[in-house]
This record gives structure tokens, C-alpha cells and sequence, in this order.
């Protein structure tokens, strides 16, 4: 494959790859981004404990996630940009060590007995901003560092380590906790320093040789959102992913005052956690095969319609063991969708657009979720838990039905059907039954 743009993603060695185990680089890449991940995850679930059971509130553990998930609606446009122009490993070094500042002045202010609100909000917003830029950057550099062949591997290896950092990070971050209050933000900060001692160890390039241009933001973001709405089936499925991003916020929330009312403790909320991932990894591995075999349409709409069933559930009960196989039951499939969409985005993004392409998808399908978070809290401290979640089952049902009417969706074709060239516009991936010249999605 070849574009005029730039180099493409089928371009390189002519021999056979060795095995995606032996690719030094890649180890190295995939091991800090997953420390770097574990790191978050610590943190972020010690951030509402440290809001509701320490003279907090529901209000105040949503405004702490409201702060972590804004850079979502403010920042990804922009970043999506900057990390096509700058140097990728240099951008992932900045952000291992602006959330390693972040996370141990929490941890300091802790000890000392010195903790804001404004100031937890402050972090959670650096920590979330530094996520985004990272995030993007190692997503972007993944295709410069595996061969071609391995990249559908390496993207479900990198979504089952993403899995594991969580499967982890819930249950160390609430134990940590139970510990010292400031423990889980000590563990994040170190993780961080893993992860950039990792980044100065890889050699490869992240990123193409590309000609220097001057700056022009407000038409490259435009560039972004003009390749994500030229595909058809990605549109609709974002969009419809950025209402389930809103829910899940919520529902995440929501656990939390459920396990406290019928009194658990933080580390309740960490086998839960620890449920909830072993089900997320499951997803990511098996999701490969699944991606391969199986059009993303009816994908889509299975992981909707599971959603549908296992989301009011929630409500009905406090047992542990019931809500841990819930929410690992929603992480299975979420997985899957999460793959589905990255797999998608790298094959047939051109490199010197992935920033931009990943940023807008980022935008329009988890920015949302820093509202979901604003108005969790207020819902929960208004009308409880158990009816906030009865809500969000009645707005997933019309999500799952909208998604089974949608014919963009259900039509969509399998990932490797159309094999089209990375940045080439005038083919789509998973066109349904017609004109494959058709470039709206």
C-alpha cells in the first residue's frame, strides 16, 4: 500500500517479520505505556474515595471526575494536532513527567493535611491532559514500531495491557488507600518514572520523516474532522459511543455510593475492579479473532444490546459478587469495541494524520463523558443511586434500539473486506454493498 502522502502502512521489509516477542521497541513501549496506565488507574480510583469517604461528597467526586475528564472536550483537538507535528517520544517524556509533579503534590498534600478541592480538581485536569497527549502519541507510534503484520496483534496486546493496568490499578489503588491515604498517589508518581526510564530506552523513530509546515491549527483540526466524517460507519458509531461514554461515567459513580450504602469499604470497590477486569482482558484477547471474523456492524450492536441487559441490573442488587460479574460483563464487551475502533483508525489513518484522526475521535466519543461525570454527581445526590442507575438503563434501551435502526451500521462490512490504502479517501473500509468509490460514511 502507498499513498502520495507519505509512506504507507504496508511499506517495509520485504523478509519475513520475526516474532512480535522479539521486537525490543515494541516490549519496551508496550511496558511503559501499561506502568503509565496502571499508574492512572491508581490514582483514579483513589480520587472519589478520597472525595466521599474523607468529609466529601457525591457532588465533590464528581466534580474531581468532571475536572479528569474535561481535557476530553478541550484538549484532544488540539493535541491531535500537535502530536502529528512533534516529536512523539519527546511529547510521552513531557507527559510521564508533568503527571509525575501532579500526583505526588496530592500525595504531599495528604501528609500534610493540606488538601483542596481546587487543588485535586487541578491535578485530575493535568494528569487527564497528560493522558490524552501520551495516549495518542503511543497509538500513533505503534505502526512505525511493529511490522505491518503485527499490527492487529500488537493493537489487542496493547488493549489487554491497557485491561490489565486496570484490572490492577482498581484493586492496588483502593488497598493502597485502605493503607495510607495517600499511598495510591506515591504508587502513581513512581509509575510515571517507570514509564519514562522505558520511553529513553527505545531506539526506533516514532513517527515518519515528514516536511516542516507552519503551524495552521484551526485547518488541521478541520483535517481530522473531514477523514472522520468521510467514513460512514465510523461517524455513526462514535456518536453513538460518545451517549454509552456518558452512561458508563455515571454508572461508575453510581457503584461507588451503592457499595458505601450498603456498607462496603474501598476495597469492596477494588474486587470489583479486579472482576471487572479480568473481563476487559478476555475481551481484548479474543477480540482479535473477533474483529477478523466477524462485520463490526452486528458487533456493535451485540455489545449495545449486552450493555442494555447488564446496566439496570446494577440497581437491583448490593451483593458483590453480583456487581463485580456485571460490570465484568460490560468490560468484555467494551473491550471488544475499544479494539474494533483502534484497529480501524491506525490501518487506515495515514500516519502524518493519526494524531488528528485519534483526537476528534477521542472528541466526539469519550469528551462527552466529562459530562456524563458533572451530572452523575448531581443525580446521585439528588435522587440516589439506585434510580440514577434505572435512568441510565432507560437511555441505553434507546441507544441500543437507535444503533439496531441505524443502516450505516448494520451494513458495515468486515475491517479486511476493503484493504484500501492508509489516508486514501476515495475507498472506505467497511462500505456496504455498492459503489466503492462512495467516500461519505
Amino acid at each position: 500500500m502507498s499513498t502520495a502522502d507519505g509512506p504507507a502502512l504496508a511499506a517495509g521489509p520485504q523478509r519475513p517479520p520475526g516474532p512480535l516477542r522479539a521486537n525490543r521497541d515494541y516490549l519496551l513501549l508496550w511496558l511503559g505505556a501499561g506502568v503509565s496506565v496502571l499508574g492512572d488507574r491508581t490514582a483514579a480510583i483513589a480520587y472519589p474515595l478520597l472525595m466521599i469517604w474523607h468529609g466529601g461528597s457525591p457532588t465533590d467526586a464528581g466534580f474531581v471526575a468532571f475536572a479528569g475528564l474535561l481535557p476530553m472536550l478541550l484538549v484532544q483537538l488540539p493535541a491531535g494536532v500537535l502530536v502529528d507535528r512533534l516529536d512523539r517520544r519527546r511529547t510521552m517524556i513531557v507527559c510521564d513527567v508533568a503527571a509525575l509533579l501532579a500526583l505526588a503534590s496530592v500525595a504531599v498534600a495528604v501528609i500534610g493535611d493540606r488538601l483542596w478541592l481546587a487543588h485535586v480538581m487541578a491535578v485530575a485536569f493535568v494528569s487527564g491532559t497528560a493522558s490524552i497527549f501520551y495516549r495518542l502519541s503511543e497509538r500513533a507510534a505503534v505502526r512505525n514500531v511493529v511490522h505491518p503484520d503485527h499490527l492487529s496483534p500488537a493493537l489487542s496486546r496493547n488493549e489487554a495491557r491497557s485491561r490489565a493496568a486496570g484490572l490492577l490499578g482498581q484493586p492496588l489503588g483502593s488497598s493502597l488507600y485502605g493503607v495510607a491515604r495517600w499511598s495510591p498517589f506515591v504508587c502513581a508518581a513512581l509509575a510515571h518514572l517507570a514509564a519514562l526510564i522505558s520511553l529513553l530506552c527505545i531506539r526506533r523513530d516514532f513517527q515518519s520523516e515528514r516536511p516542516r509546515t507552519p503551524l495552521r491549527l484551526r485547518a488541521e483540526m478541520a483535517e481530522g474532522f473531514r477523514w472522520l466524517l468521510a467514513q460512514r460507519f465510523l461517524r455513526a458509531a462514535i456518536s453513538l459511543v460518545a451517549v454509552t461514554n456518558i452512561l458508563f461515567q455515571v454508572l461508575s459513580l453510581a457503584l461507588v455510593l451503592i457499595v458505601k450504602e450498603s456498607g462496603g469499604s474501598p476495597a469492596t470497590i477494588g474486587v470489583i475492579g479486579l472482576v471487572s477486569g479480568l473481563g476487559g482482558i478476555v475481551g481484548a484477547v479474543s477480540g482479535s479473532q473477533l474483529v477478523r471474523r466477524l462485520r463490526p456492524g452486528p458487533v456493535m450492536i451485540s455489545i449495545f444490546g449486552v450493555w442494555t441487559v447488564l446496566m439496570p441490573m446494577v440497581a437491583l442488587t448490593d451483593e458483590v459478587y453480583v456487581l463485580a460479574a456485571l460490570f465484568a460483563g460490560t468490560s468484555f464487551a467494551g473491550a471488544v469495541l475499544n479494539l474494533l475502533a483502534g484497529v480501524y483508525q491506525v490501518r487506515m489513518a495515514p500516519d502524518e494524520m493519526q494524531g488528528r484522526v485519534g483526537g476528534v475521535a477521542g472528541l466526539l466519543s469519550s469528551g462527552a463523558g466529562s459530562l456524563g461525570s458533572l451530572a452523575g454527581g448531581f443525580a446521585l445526590s439528588s435522587v440516589g443511586a439506585r434510580r440514577t442507575v434505572l435512568a441510565v438503563g432507560v437511555v441505553m434501551l434507546a441507544t441500543f434500539v437507535a444503533t439496531a435502526l441505524i443502516p450505516a451500521v448494520r451494513g458495515a462490512r468486515r475491517i479486511d473486506e476493503n484493504d484500501t490504502p492508509a489516508g486514501d479517501p476515495g475507498k472506505t473500509m467497511t462500505e456496504p454493498a455498492g459503489s466503492s468509490s462512495d467516500s461519505a460514511r
